[in-house]
């Protein structure tokens, strides 16, 4: 069986064993897996990350510990898949063969619990085939396309993202950064029903898809200021989604925002970044940091994507198979030309 996987800072296929279900697993054959943006993060600072991820390490009220991960060995990955159920374990009961599922990333097996996102040992959706917990599987309702059902995971970000904000149809939002997380925001506040979204983005091609997916005014801001656009146009009480994640954003926001706004961060930012805590406490602000989605709201974006609440289909502007992925994480590079590959094992 073949799957592409990271090896020494490349993304090579290897020929690997097929993997077998144990209790409570089931194997299925990957349909499509979206490449994520962390993905490309993890090729580029995977050792940074990893550095970050021990010092938190043995903390209390943590949640998960961070994985163990060796970068000299080949690291599995792919996150946003869908698949269709061949076999299970003969004690474990799950969907028919032929079903087609999705499930939030996480293997459960006697031996503990696995994220699948990058490991040694546990296959993600870069693969021809993998194994998913069958407690944790999800039917892909209404004859939904199986590329677009492999956009639940990321777009349950965006979802995840507005329900910390708290943000009722009274408010209005400001988005900085149009990549595929800050797309997810839109479309999550769309869905819920605010009125005024204002989003931020040096690229025309991204701008183009924030204003297809929800948005109501676009702004460049190399022409004009991400937040006087806002004051321009905006309305309601203002949140802040900063989605871009590179040192300085959240300091400017905190400069930037009017008295009382709320500002969540959902950017991945892995470099030590500043602020200015004046400017947060002169004017009342709340910041709020998120990451990842609840198993609930995962269901729930499947379900509006399969009923049409979202449209998916904009996002996807490439696909390759598992000798395509190395090019596809190169070309990702270019924000005028991709928002989502798939890999189509």
């Amino acid at each position: 069986m073949r799957t592409a996987v990271l090896s020494e800072g490349q993304i090579v296929v290897r020929d690997v064993p097929e993997p077998e279900p144990g209790f409570g697993e089931v194997l299925v054959q990957v349909q499509a897996c979206g490449i994520c943006g962390s993905d490309l993060h993890f090729v580029k600072h995977g050792a940074r990350m990893l550095e970050l991820g021990e010092q938190m390490r043995g903390m209390p009220n943590l949640g998960a510990e961070p994985p163990k991960i060796d970068l000299s060995r080949d690291v599995f990955m792919g996150h946003e898949f869908s698949a269709e159920v061949l076999e299970a374990d003969k004690d474990t009961q799950t969907f028919a063969p032929g079903t087609i599922v999705t499930s939030v990333p996480i293997l459960m097996s006697m031996s503990g619990i696995e994220p699948i996102v990058y490991s040694n040992t546990t296959l993600g959706g870069y693969a021809e085939r993998m194994l998913l917990s069958a407690p944790l599987l999800l039917e892909v309702p209404n004859g939904l396309d199986p590329r677009h059902a492999a956009l639940t995971e990321p777009m349950a970000v965006g979802l995840h993202a507005v329900n910390k904000a708290h943000i009722t149809q009274g408010d209005g939002a400001l988005v900085l950064g149009c990549g595929p997380v800050g797309i997810a925001v839109i479309a999550a506040l769309k869905l819920q029903g605010v009125e005024s979204i204002v989003a931020a983005d040096f690229s025309p091609g991204r701008r183009a898809l924030a204003a297809r997916m929800g948005a109501t005014e676009v702004v460049d801001p190399a022409v004009e200021g991400s937040f006087d656009a806002w004051y321009r146009v905006g309305q309601g009480n203002l949140v802040v989604f900063e989605a871009i994640g590179v040192p300085g954003i959240i300091d400017g926001a905190l400069r930037d925002a009017p008295a009382g706004a709320r500002i969540v961060v959902v950017g991945v930012c892995m470099e030590p970044d500043s602020i200015t805590p004046f400017f947060g406490i002169s004017k009342e602000l709340n910041v709020q940091f998120c990451f990842g989605y609840d198993p609930m709201e995962f269901a729930d974006t499947l379900q509006s994507i399969a009923e049409g609440a979202i449209d998916v289909s904009p996002l996807i502007t490439g696909e390759v198979d598992l000798d395509g992925v190395a090019g596809a994480f190169d070309e990702l590079s270019d924000p005028e030309r991709h928002c989502k590959i798939l890999v189509t094992p």
